[in-house]
């Protein structure tokens, strides 16, 4: 913008006021003065204002606000201490796979508590709580960023001499605050077990209260009903055998129906994909034990509140049933399926123990429905080797958690006139690298450091993201074109691509990695936002409309891969300049076969160019990403669900079905692993309050994360 300050308006801040003598008064610091002009009469200041850059007059307001905002410490030496921002440069940190209070680090702490003498602290007093590596381009040199909670009453009894410095600590919004008391950051299994104890202990001394009775019986000694509800779990996806967990933790009884297999079976399913090219429809990458995320990369990121009890709560649940502990401390944490087969096991079994009782190669086929209510499903079996006739399980209550391609479940609904919503969600292509450009990209020099994943610093990973305005489409047929988002999806460093296919006339991909990302590619989806007004134009109308728009790009991609899931492909060059190549193609991961097509032909115009013009724009950010080493795969459209199921914001409960509990990324209110399981936690404990199972309080000790809406991971 442009601001004309005249000499003789007094300015609206001082320190651009000219003065008549070329000696200046000192500025304050890290500003300064325009130069004298020859015109003294008026300058033109140009100022580049973004939400960062601040005038001192506004800083000072901020700063005094937030000083206003901070709690006041009433003892400083009970609680923690929690200290961010800490920097480790690389060369000091003993790297990634270590989560140790190290010296580097000791010497940060004592820089933020002004401590004189860092080797004097005692390790046993910190505990690191997150670990990050930034790499950006903007910062001076790489570093490992922590933050470390401190605990003051214990560095005081190892090192007396540090009251001094406690005493005159102060919070420092953003680099250190105090945690009045420690967190329950137990597993969901420990909290559930301990809210019990508290309830009974409360029944026993005469101050339970009654929790709502719900339909299938109110009269409770302790936690004994006339009957356990009878509930059905569709789906053991996250959403599924969290809210299956928390059930059954309860006192429910559950049956948890999986169409797919448990893992080990599900496993030789999908090599037998990879080596005969034999697609089981109901066992592959989308159905099976632990869903779609089981054959993934693992992710753990969400943005739902990484430090929520909720998602702390999911979080240590995995750590329970054998994910590594690093999970609770890396930035961006992440599994791999290698560590998600066993972790599955362990869940299952678990399960089991508590009485649940789980049907692999089950599918539903219908719902049971009296007076507007369900009460039960229709099942049969989806392996194919029973043969048997569709049964009838009778239920007090259904949990709908099946993931977003299990288009029949849709269809389903639909005939029982339930409630569903089309919903925005985002197409596009799969691109892959070498993971060694990606690295270099990143991290420069540094990249020697990567070693496929088994050295200093992290595999380089991406994120990148670019806004297109509906008027900056050029082409005619474009006109009236809505803006779009166009931005990096679920990007696995050191990964492969991987066929997601239900229906051998279609083909889709995504992405997996194993827990080292050890592979010598990256590869992450490249998407763009579609919606309503994208459909009508190819006349898909209704609530599936969006199912109907991701099968025709699935449909074409298949035709021109040519059969037996090869996939198409096409170099980012020759889809920029709308041209094709097909006598030198990179290497790609993907295990089936790749063939050279005209990719820039596959979506509609606008969609394509929203693509290129993105790229463009990812490649301004990452320097080199536009290579004839990376390969575009088509096609990606399993984004996230296109439709939502509506639901009540406070029972879970369908809006159009009493009894239905639609849950999780296939009901359109989760994207990811943890939101997904936070999203059917939730559920869970909202169908026990509504059968008097509920422990009156627990959203004390869980909170209760806001997934109305559906919230990419």
């Amino acid at each position: 913008m442009s601001i004309l300050l005249q000499s003789t308006t007094f300015p609206p801040f001082p320190f651009l006021h000219l003065q008549t003598s070329p000696i200046l008064p000192n500025p304050p610091p890290g500003l300064r003065y325009p130069r004298p002009q020859t015109h003294p009469q008026k300058i033109l200041c140009r100022a580049k204002r973004t939400g960062k850059q601040r005038y001192p007059s506004e800083k000072k307001k901020l700063k005094l606000k937030r000083k206003e905002t901070l709690p006041v410490v009433k003892d400083k030496f009970e609680g923690l201490w929690r200290l961010s921002m800490l920097a480790v440069p690389v060369q000091n940190d003993p790297g990634k796979d270590s989560h140790a209070v190290s010296d580097a680090l000791l010497l940060e702490i004592a820089k933020a508590i002004e401590f004189p003498v860092a080797s004097l602290l005692p390790a046993e007093a910190f505990t690191v709580v997150r670990k990050s590596f930034d790499a950006r381009k903007r910062v001076k040199e790489p570093k490992f960023v922590y933050t470390v909670d401190m605990d003051a009453s214990k560095l005081v009894s190892l090192l007396p001499r540090a009251y001094d410095f406690i005493d005159d600590l102060e919070p420092r919004v953003g680099f250190i605050d105090h945690l009045s008391k420690e967190r329950d950051s137990g597993d969901l299994i420990s909290v559930i077990d301990n809210c019990k104890k508290v309830e009974d202990r409360m029944l026993l001394e005469g101050g339970g209260c009654d929790g709502d009775s719900g339909s299938v019986g109110s009269e409770r000694h302790g936690r004994v009903l006339k009957r356990k509800p009878k509930i059905a779990v569709v789906g053991s996806g996250p959403s599924g055998l969290f809210a299956t967990l928390v059930l059954a933790e309860l006192g429910a009884d559950v049956t948890l129906i999986e169409r797919g297999q448990p893992v080990e079976r599900r496993g030789r399913d999908i090599g037998a994909l990879m080596v005969r090219r034999i697609l089981e429809l109901e066992s592959n990458f989308c159905f099976g034990e632990g869903g779609a995320g089981t054959w993934s990369d693992g992710k753990l990121v969400t943005r739902i509140g990484r430090n929520s009890d909720s998602v702390l709560a999911v979080m240590n649940t995995l750590v329970h049933f054998g994910a590594p502990e690093s999970i609770l401390v890396d930035g961006k944490p992440h599994l791999g399926t290698d560590r998600l087969v066993p972790l599955l096991r362990n869940f299952r079994q678990h399960l089991q123990n508590i009485g649940v009782s789980i049907r692999f190669g089950t599918r539903v086929d219908d719902l049971m429905i009296e007076n507007a209510r369900v009460v039960g499903v229709k099942v049969s079996d989806s392996s194919g080797r029973l043969q048997l006739d569709s049964q009838k399980l009778e239920c007090d209550a259904v949990v709908l958690a099946v993931g977003h391609s299990a288009r029949d479940i849709y269809h389903m609904l639909l005939s029982h006139n339930i409630d569903l919503v089309p919903k925005d969600f985002a197409v596009g292509l799969r691109i892959e690298h070498p993971q060694q450009l990606i690295d270099s990209i990143q991290y420069s020099g540094l990249a020697t450091e990567v070693h496929r994943g088994r050295g200093k610093v992290p595999v380089a990973d991406y994120k990148v993201a670019s806004y297109v305005s509906g008027e900056n489409q050029d082409t005619p047929s474009n006109t009236g074109s809505p803006s779009r988002s166009c931005y990096s999806f679920c990007m696995c460093p050191g990964g492969q691509v991987v066929l997601t296919s239900t229906n051998p006339s279609e083909v889709c991909v995504n992405g997996m990695s194993f827990s080292r990302r050890a592979s010598k590619w990256a590869n992450a989806a490249l998407v763009v936002t579609v919606s309503g007004q994208d459909f009508d134009a190819l006349n898909f109308q209704g609530p599936l409309a969006g199912v109907e728009f991701q099968r025709e790009f699935e449909r074409r991609a298949a035709l021109m891969g040519g059969g037996d899931f090869v996939v198409p492909v096409q170099t980012v060059t020759d889809f920029l300049e709308n041209k094709l190549s097909v006598t030198s193609l990179p290497s790609s991961s993907y295990r089936l076969g790749v063939k050279a097509a005209n990719l820039h032909e596959l979506f509609p115009v606008h969609i394509t160019d929203a693509l290129k013009h993105s790229i463009s724009k990812f490649d301004e950010e990452l320097p080199g990403f536009i290579s004839k080493e990376a390969l575009l795969h088509g096609v990606e459209t399993r984004t996230s669900s296109p439709v939502q199921i509506s639901r009540s914001r406070d029972t879970y409960e369908s809006t159009s079905m009493e009894g239905l509990y639609p849950v999780g990324e296939g009901a359109g209110y989760a994207g990811g692993i943890v939101s997904a399981a936070v999203d059917g936690m939730n559920s869970g404990f909202a169908v026990a309050k509504k059968f008097g199972l509920y422990i009156d309080g627990i959203e004390s000790v869980l909170g209760k994360a806001q997934s109305a809406g559906f919230v990419k991971y």
